[in-house]
């Protein structure tokens, strides 16, 4: 086994040690193959170097099935296996960041288990890596394998996201990606609950590579990402990084009430040169019934914002940690509680 323990891989500066993250919820069909691809790319990388080793981080997001006890059995047979268990469902983005916490690797290779992230695409972002880029993120470069419908909402969501947000994101870019240590150290030191890696990834600032990949199928099993946990992620980016919303709303209210005084100007100019006011009760419904709609989303906006103010201000740890590898411990800098 090319894989060390962590303190020597620490101990040992001639050697780099990468740490792949991955998330898992409900994976029992798939898990087993992902692990044997996973580890055979991962043998093939340490012996072709000759100096670098590897952990596997698996974080069991809740699993209602037996996705914890497959990943215990592997641990047990392989000790470059790491296995952390989630008191519950926390959701993906928040996996990856236990994953991200517990992670000791000069770098780290964050992907899902489903293999619609291919492990043999390990290689290319370590290459660019090596070059000396501290972001290397995976972009698909095939769009057949996906519904005409997912291809334009993704491509509608990383419209908005660009246009609202400062923070840009390569489009076709997602989770898949790599992370040098430093990276990772600055992700550590965001506290907030409402996670989008990938965006808070680009507001770091550190140069970035891109590394195109084949999106396979799915191996086995259905997608967990429903179209609530997708509008779920797009909310939480876009009001984690932009306060452009708001500011759309201030700039609406202002257009509409200019446009309110000019209607009130001509209707008055109008009843004193024809000498009749102009009747428009059906007009004014509607105007009123308008309006009040605008309001009330405005209003609906402003509370999403302090909700998630709220929510923030409560300091909870974003996470609670029901099983961990015994030798290991919380980071001072881990957003976690222990069950």
């Amino acid at each position: 086994m090319m894989a060390l323990s962590n303190q020597d891989s620490i101990n040992n500066a001639d050697r780099k040690l990468l740490s792949v993250v991955t998330p898992c919820y409900n994976e029992s069909e798939v898990i087993g193959l992902f692990y044997k691809e996973l580890v055979s790319v991962l043998h093939s990388l340490s012996g072709s170097s000759g100096k670098m080793d590897f952990e596997m981080i698996f974080v069991d997001d809740g699993s209602r099935d037996d996705t914890l006890r497959q990943l215990n059995r592997i641990a047990e047979t392989d000790p470059a296996v790491r296995v952390y268990s989630l008191s519950r469902n926390f959701g993906h983005q928040i996996a990856l960041t236990a994953g991200l916490d517990f992670a000791v690797g000069d770098a780290v290779v964050l992907m899902d288990a489903d293999l619609q992230h291919p492990p043999a695409s390990i290689p290319d972002l370590v290459e660019k890596w090596s070059e000396g880029y501290d972001v290397v993120a995976a972009v698909r470069n095939n769009t057949q394998r996906t519904s005409r419908f997912k291809d334009f909402t993704s491509n509608s969501f990383y419209s908005i996201f660009n246009f609202l947000s400062t923070t840009q994101i390569p489009r076709g870019a997602g989770d898949f990606c790599l992370l040098s240590r430093r990276v990772c150290t600055s992700l550590q030191n965001m506290p907030e609950r409402h996670r989008f890696l990938r965006g808070m990834v680009s507001w770091t600032g550190y140069e970035r590579a891109l590394v195109p990949y084949e999106c396979a199928k799915r191996a086995a099993g259905r997608s967990k990402y429903s179209w609530r946990k997708m509008i779920g992620l797009a909310m939480d980016a876009v009001f984690s990084f932009s306060a452009q919303p708001l500011r759309l709303a201030l700039r609406l209210g202002l257009t509409m009430t200019v446009l309110g005084f000019v209607y009130l100007f001509w209707t008055l100019l109008a009843g004193l040169l024809n000498g009749n006011l102009v009747p428009g009760y059906a007009s004014l419904i509607g105007v009123m019934i308008t309006l009040g709609g605008f309001q009330l989303a405005f209003i609906g906006l402003i509370g999403e914002y302090l909700a998630r103010v709220f929510e923030e201000v409560k300091g909870r740890p974003i996470y609670s940690i029901k099983q961990m590898p015994r030798e290991s411990t919380v980071s001072t800098k881990s957003k976690a509680s222990t069950a």
